[in-house]
């Protein structure tokens, strides 16, 4: 399909499409770093331990060489000489072995980290169709890996010759010293030569690394539509997004209408604005926003404070200024103290009043708030 095709691939893959990928065994891998770092890290280990290695590489072939009398007549005598001085080799390699094996298992983690993955393993038997391999080997990536061999084996063949070149006098002069001596200095030109021939790699470790990245990018690249797609998979249908919405806007609200009746005071606008507040002095550090609204939220907020008694006052500006700087359960800011403060003064003198008798505590005039904590009429919202 078209859509599927390369030139339709144009957008960079998402987070979870990589993660998928990574899921699955997909990452960014390069067989020429892997292999760089397995001969680099022989050659420092050869640097190492090369000369104790020698010596007792030495000691089994001196070992072996000789020949005892008794030895010639019977072959399960030379067959345990034989096993033991394996054995002896083996333990001799042993520690170049295994920093080998240390480095093969760690060198594949260093262009894109640990991973493993069982879905890796699971059979592909589309691998096996023959005409898929065929299209494989003559796809731009079979010429790529062609032409990134042809290049390896160039650069690496100039220089093993140059460096081959370059010691044909010390490799000559090795005619004329004793053996101890030549086999110390042969290791020694041969840890060297490698260790030269090793170093060409790192021009094909520069550009095979930046190579498998962009090829590994190129391969995850997702079309528009399945942009889309993962993004509504991920995020939801946008019109059941829209119901859970509103639906948790309507179970605030109905928790939010369930206070007001345990409301000191509600301040209102009058019409536009009403904000309920809850004050207890000794489970408060300053009063509490514990409902507010506009408009019919607002009239619906007033309904209920008459219907629970509980005190409404007009303080417009007061009003504006705690619903647009202070949210729900939220104490006010300090700034309003002072205009809230004489709300609830006049508060708690009428409930004196209307409990205990005496004079009726008269309505505040004009509440101010600071110019800073000011609102107009115009930022009333919805």
């Amino acid at each position: 399909m078209a859509e599927d095709s390369d030139l339709e691939r144009t957008e960079e893959a998402t987070p979870q499409r990589k993660q998928k990928a990574r899921e699955e065994g997909q990452v960014a891998r390069s067989q020429e770093l892997t292999t760089f770092t397995l001969l680099l890290m022989a050659a420092a280990g050869l640097m190492l331990m090369g000369g104790h290695l020698i010596d007792q590489l030495s000691n089994i072939m001196h070992v072996g060489m000789q020949m005892e009398r008794s030895l010639a007549f019977h072959t399960d005598l030379m067959i345990n000489r034989l096993s033991q001085l394996a054995v002896e080799g083996l333990w001799s390699l042993a520690p170049l072995l295994m920093l080998l094996i240390v480095t093969a298992f760690f060198a594949p983690m260093l262009l894109s980290g640990w991973l493993f993955s069982t879905k890796a393993l699971i059979p592909n038997f589309k691998r096996l169709n023959p005409i898929s391999g065929f299209s494989r080997i003559f796809s731009v990536h079979g010429l790529t890996e062609l032409l990134k061999a042809v290049t390896k084996s160039l650069v690496v063949g100039s220089v093993a010759t140059l460096v081959i070149w370059g010691n044909k006098d010390a490799v000559l002069a090795l005619i004329a010293v004793p053996v101890n001596s030549g086999i110390t200095r042969t290791g020694e030109l041969l840890v060297l030569s490698f260790l030269f021939i090793t170093g060409a790699m790192i021009l094909i470790v520069a550009i095979d690394v930046p190579f498998q990245l962009w090829s590994h990018a190129k391969k995850l690249r997702m079309t528009k539509e399945e942009i889309r797609k993962e993004t509504k998979e991920s995020e939801g249908d946008p019109l059941v997004k829209s119901r859970i919405r509103t639906l948790q806007r309507e179970a605030a609200r109905r928790r939010m209408m369930s206070k007001v009746p345990e409301a000191d005071v509600i301040v209102t606008n009058p019409t536009h604005y009403a904000v309920a507040l809850r004050y207890k002095s000794n489970a408060m550090g300053a009063p509490k926003v514990v409902a507010k609204g506009v408009h019919l939220l607002a009239a619906r907020i007033r309904e209920l404070g008459e219907a629970h008694r509980v005190p409404i006052l007009e303080a417009p500006s007061l009003a504006r200024a705690l619903y647009h700087h202070t949210d729900l359960d939220e104490e006010i800011p300090e700034k309003l103290y002072t205009a809230v403060a004489e709300v609830l003064a006049y508060v708690f003198q009428l409930q004196r009043y209307q409990n205990h008798g005496g004079s009726k505590p008269e309505l505040p005039g004009e509440i101010e708030v600071p110019k800073e904590m000011e609102v107009s009429e115009s930022g009333i919202g919805e």
